[in-house]
């Protein structure tokens, strides 16, 4: 496993795209401070960049360096959810402008992954995580279906559990600043 993240920590250093297994199903990665990485992210998925993508950290206090505040329900959600959850949070900061949304939110998720919680953690900084196809395609519930325009569009693809199959998409929940909850996806 070491191996497979200094050569992803190589790539993401020099603004290139990588193919990983994250706690939900494959990823297309990048550095998520890295406006040209993220632009090169939504050209490979031909995605428009007004759909916001989502970003990983490996804890909470890196979560708390790049959302302006962090609410307090927010915590109890990571600590008590069941499945991987991805929360909508306003007003983030030091992240690629490409990667927020037009109403000044981003979609961040802390890791539940050995293999992405070591990753992020040597690297850093957040790396976005978004789902290894073409936009409108489904999601591929394992890597033997990614499709060959994402595999060879991407710098490199991480060479661990290519034999698992993944579980669905995270969660998806918003906390405004004012106190509003929306659940986005179940």
């Amino acid at each position: 496993m070491t191996t497979e993240i200094n050569n992803c920590i190589e790539e993401l250093k020099n603004g290139n795209l990588i193919l990983y297994p994250t706690d939900t199903v494959w990823g297309i990665g990048c550095d998520a401070t890295n406006e040209e990485a993220v632009t090169k992210v939504y050209q490979l998925k031909n995605r428009e960049d007004s759909k916001a993508l989502i970003c990983l950290v490996a804890n909470q206090a890196m979560l708390e360096r790049y959302v302006e505040k962090v609410p307090d329900v927010a915590y109890d959600i990571i600590d008590l959810a069941n499945k991987p959850t991805t929360i909508v949070f306003d007003n983030p900061k030091g992240l690629a402008k490409n990667l927020i949304a037009p109403d000044n939110t981003i979609a961040i998720r802390v890791a539940s992954d050995k293999f992405c919680q070591y990753l992020i953690n040597k690297f850093g900084k957040p790396i976005v995580s978004t789902s290894a196809n073409i936009s409108g395609n489904p999601s591929p519930k394992k890597f033997s279906v990614i499709t060959n325009e994402i595999l060879t569009g991407v710098d490199y693809v991480v060479n661990l559990h290519q034999e698992k199959e993944n579980s669905s998409p995270s969660s998806i929940i918003k906390l405004s600043n004012d106190g509003t909850v929306k659940v986005i996806r179940e």
